[in-house]
């Protein structure tokens, strides 16, 4: 990715207005009721409940190992780790540096293929899985122009797009669909769909009644892209989009998301 676009994004923070921030700093999902974007659904509305199959790309890629993984899963170490972990990467799973173990990173990209695949959501590597990584399975982007964060809200898994070029997948955990209260007033954790910028960032810890947003990036009024501990393969926020710790880390020093950026989100 070039350092051009960063320009244009950092010209287009200045544009945003005091008000936006002052929102966004609402926490997670903490402003029911908030005049919405043309065009866009309601943060409190529920999900829809249609599924489709996914759409995915398939790319061959090739490896050193050819046989069939053993099962893997969190914990296991050793030679098929790091295999498995140099696969992921080639198809833009990020996991980190691929070190032989299999820790939360490499289960966070094992969801992530899983879900672009249309199998079973386990977390574990076992013939599905393989045969997923052998065909180079990717989730297919909408953008075709422009530097975007897309979140599919369908799959839960945000995918960093480039001028239509899929760079970098990730799972995620957005809105869960349930009921909650905040400040008096029942909501629905629902994650608002619509195209947005990153209005405002936090270099560090965002607590409210809602929980803990750790180096959030705000995109629409108190929701934000943002680490979290607990990032399970299906929906369960308040309304944000949770990546891991790690994940969340990444973004920050690779500045791929600073304020400015656009944020696609959609069914």
């Amino acid at each position: 990715m070039g350092m051009g676009r960063h320009t244009g994004l950092r010209r287009l923070a200045y544009a945003i207005g005091v008000a936006a921030l002052a929102s966004a700093l609402a926490g997670c999902g903490a402003a029911p009721g908030l005049d919405v974007p043309a065009g866009t659904r309601s943060p409190t509305s529920l999900a829809p409940t249609t599924s489709s199959a996914p759409t995915t790309t398939s790319a061959p890629i090739t490896s050193s190992t050819t046989t069939t993984m053993a099962l893997l899963q969190e914990g296991d170490k050793g030679p098929l780790v790091l295999d498995l972990q140099e696969r992921l990467i080639s198809i833009g799973y990020w996991l980190g540096t691929p070190d032989g173990v299999f820790g939360d990173s490499t289960q966070q990209a094992v969801f992530a293929i899983q879900k672009a695949a249309g199998i079973q959501v386990d977390g574990m590597v076992g013939p599905k899985t393989q045969a997923a990584l052998n065909q180079g399975v990717r989730p297919s982007p909408r953008s075709t122009s422009g530097y975007v964060v897309e979140v599919n809200l369908r799959m839960n898994l945000v995918m960093f797009v480039d001028d239509g070029h899929l760079e970098y997948t990730l799972n995620t955990s957005t809105g869960g669909g349930y009921t909650f209260t905040v400040d008096g007033q029942r909501a629905v954790a629902a994650t608002p769909v619509g195209k947005f910028h990153v209005i405002w960032e936090k270099d560090g810890l965002v607590a409210n009644s809602l929980g803990e947003l750790w180096r959030p990036k705000f995109f629409y009024s108190g929701f934000a892209i943002h680490g979290d501990s607990f990032v399970p393969p299906y929906p369960a926020s308040h309304g944000c989009v949770r990546v891991s710790n790690e994940a969340i880390d990444w973004i920050w020093a690779q500045k791929l998301a600073p304020v400015g950026t656009a944020v696609w989100t959609y069914w």
